[in-house]
């Protein structure tokens, strides 16, 4: 496989929805009155999830394009909201600022000059292409948690 073609290899995860349902599909027509509800023998909400994703999905971009970059949310407190949202246009602001920013990673994906090179804030195991990987993997999981709760939810279509 050449260069070009594993980079859009690694654009195409991002929205990965040839193995399974992809984050669009997953957070698509959830109610209002839903998206801060914890179903029973779960741990977070629609809502909750969301912002996860979006959170460490725009906290790992700024790591790898960010030369100032400092790490300075703490885990877990930072990267998991209150179970519902702040105001009826929060679910919405959320999807949107997680679209914007999957394309910024897809574009990174497509254009950082090399792949394997470390993050320039990052340790020297820290490369572009693990940053990329981290984030499709971290999204999935999560998508996948997602789809379960909208089940338990009774809101999957």
């Amino acid at each position: 496989m050449d260069e070009q073609a594993l980079r859009d290899q690694l654009a195409r995860l991002l929205d990965w929805e040839e193995a399974h349902v992809g984050f669009d599909k997953a957070v698509e027509g959830i109610p209002a009155d839903k998206s801060g509800a914890v179903p029973a023998g779960f741990e977070h909400s629609p809502w909750q999830l969301l912002e996860h994703m979006r959170l460490a999905q725009e906290d790992i971009l700024d790591f790898c394009v960010n030369r100032n970059y400092e790490h300075t949310m703490k885990w877990p407190d930072d990267y998991w909201p209150s179970p519902a949202p702040s105001s009826a246009h929060a679910w919405k602001d959320s999807v949107a600022s997680f679209t914007r920013t999957r394309e910024k990673v897809k574009a990174l994906a497509r254009d950082v000059a090399d792949l394997t090179a470390p993050v320039p804030t990052g340790k020297a195991n820290q490369t572009y292409l693990r940053a990329l990987l981290l984030i499709a993997d971290h999204t999935a999981y999560h998508v996948g948690q997602l789809v379960g709760v909208r089940r338990a939810l009774g809101v999957w279509h």
